[in-house]
């Protein structure tokens, strides 16, 4: 195989960005993810990517719950804070107006909208990432408008 082409093609895959919080013995994280989608109408079922070596990993597959909040087209700032590890940066959350949801889970504030989410499943065992499927529990819109997506912040991430 081509080992460019396979990443030039897998690149072109559109993903939106989201800030994805979770929550654990009253500890909560966030972190900026972009492998996400629904997967089911009833119940309302989506699927998100995670890296398996992560804490937010950890506090997921312990905790059980997440939230996804969806950023305006003009939030580059906000998603950018929240890309590096907790453990490089510190506690992500203070300073980020949120609030505990209905899960536990972290809703911030400036987000254009939020879903949270029950684990339902978590697969995926050969593969750098888990694939945490979680159904929508709760969903709020602050502001309707076009969401963030990876292509308005000219990074790249996968391949």
């Amino acid at each position: 195989m081509d080992l460019q082409a396979k990443k030039t093609v897998l690149r072109k895959i559109p993903h939106g960005v989201y800030v994805v919080g979770v929550a654990h013995d009253g500890r909560m994280n966030a972190f900026t993810a972009t492998w996400f989608t629904q997967v089911s109408f009833t119940p309302p079922l989506v699927a998100l990517g995670i890296k398996k070596d992560s804490q937010s990993f950890e506090m997921i597959r312990q905790g059980r719950v997440f939230s996804v909040n969806f950023l305006g087209k003009d939030q580059k700032a906000l998603v950018e804070h929240f890309v590096k590890p907790s453990h490089v940066v510190g506690e992500k959350l203070t300073g980020v107006p949120h609030t505990a949801g209905t899960t536990g889970a972290p809703v911030l504030t400036d987000a254009i909208a939020s879903v949270e989410c029950q684990v339902r499943e978590i697969a995926n065992e050969h593969g750098d990432h888990a694939v945490v499927i979680g159904e929508v529990v709760e969903a709020v819109v602050q502001k309707d408008g076009p969401a963030l997506t990876l292509m308005d912040t000219g990074w790249h991430y996968g391949g």
